[in-house]
């Protein structure tokens, strides 16, 4: 009844203010209408690339560093793939021929770094599993420096001593590598511990194992030596070797003389591993002929043969092989100075009847892996 009372003009005020208020409201209705199916459409489509919730979730939101997943995503795709065109430059380099020594150390410098940045901790794919005094630390030196190889450079002892701390932990250790490199760990004494074939075989069945052999009574007397620098204290050789000497009873038990003893650890290794996953590596022609073994090792892990004769030179202080010295260095790669010291000198009849005692357990050595060391 009040609109009764209005002037005409007022009353075309409050039909054009009732009108205006019509129409703004319907625009606004409009426009959140669209907003709003654009930001569900928006969320549907990132839904599905979420990132991990992250453990430091709430220290990020509150220092204003919360990701973007779409960055993320990218970012990792794209050091992927800069990891695998790293790795295949580098294959790339290392493999042209006619290259100089210094030129693989280059590349090995490179293939580290991008591992480094790039690569990830795996499980090892080869192991040098013994043996002690044979070699195994100039094998571990001399294959490390190829670039599709990546080592852990101390002994871990993971499957004879550590192996209760599980294989993660073991993981840890390891050095990081591309999908292109080999992971590699050096422990001599898994060649003589029991329970060692059956650990590893239990982590890959796939894993390659090599195996440094040595004339066994030399190896001895090397052990031997070794132990006689630390505990100046002990019996002589001869007292430690022999049961009875007069009647040539060898004392086995003595674990010098048993490392020697190569086919009984490696029947044991025989019920978990064929014998084409061991490569046998002889401890006297890597002194003579060190490109020779190394590139059988080489061939065996299914890598290039970029180590060859370019990378040695012979020390005769020392008495075997040395690395030469790449351009970044001002010193030659030599094993320490525990390696390469003079050995106790023992009497000839000692070591003839040691050999004697050696002899069927090597020639079935020989006989099972296919090959002749000549220890005889």
């Amino acid at each position: 009844m009040a609109h009764r009372f209005l002037s005409p003009s007022n009353r075309f005020s409050a039909r054009f203010a009732f009108i205006f208020t019509v129409s703004l409201s319907c625009t606004y209705l409009c426009y959140s209408i669209i907003f709003c199916r654009s930001t569900i459409m928006t969320s549907r489509g990132y839904e599905g690339r979420r990132c991990p919730p992250s453990k430091n979730a709430a220290g990020k939101k509150l220092l204003g560093n919360s990701d973007n997943c779409a960055s993320l995503e990218v970012r990792s795709a794209l050091d992927e793939a800069a990891a695998r065109r790293g790795s295949a430059d580098l294959r790339h380099q290392t493999k042209a021929p006619g290259s100089s020594a210094s030129h693989w150390a280059e590349a090995k410098l490179r293939n580290m770094s991008v591992a480094q940045k790039y690569g990830i901790k795996k499980l090892p794919n080869a192991l040098i599993v013994g043996v002690k005094k044979g070699g195994t630390r100039a094998v571990l030196e001399f294959i490390r420096i190829h670039p599709d190889v990546r080592a852990l450079g101390t002994e871990p002892h993971f499957f004879d001593r550590n192996y209760d701390r599980g294989l993660e932990w073991y993981r840890g250790l390891m050095p990081r590598t591309l999908d292109s490199q080999i992971t590699l760990e050096k422990t001599p004494s898994y060649f003589v511990t029991r329970e060692a074939p059956r650990r590893i075989s239990s982590m890959s069945h796939e894993t390659k194992l090599i195996v440094v052999v040595r004339n066994p009574v030399t190896r001895a007397i090397s052990d031997y030596t070794q132990t006689l620098s630390k505990k100046p204290d002990i019996p002589t050789f001869e007292e430690l070797a022999f049961k009875n000497r007069s009647l040539g009873l060898v004392d086995t038990s003595w674990n010098a003389i048993r490392i020697g003893m190569y086919i009984l650890h490696l029947e044991n290794w025989l019920q978990y591993f064929r014998l084409s996953q061991m490569h046998f590596v002889s401890g006297e022609r890597l002194i003579t002929d060190p490109a020779g073994e190394m590139g059988r090792v080489q061939d065996f892990l299914g890598l290039k043969r970029i180590i060859t004769d370019k990378h040695f030179y012979f020390n005769r202080t020392k008495g075997f092989p040395c690395l030469k010295k790449p351009e970044s260095s001002s010193q030659p790669r030599c094993l320490g100075k525990s390696k390469g010291r003079t050995h106790v000198q023992i009497d000839q009849e000692v070591i003839e009847q040691l050999q004697e005692f050696y002899r069927p357990f090597n020639i079935k050595f020989y006989e099972t892996v296919g090959q002749d060391f000549k220890w005889d």
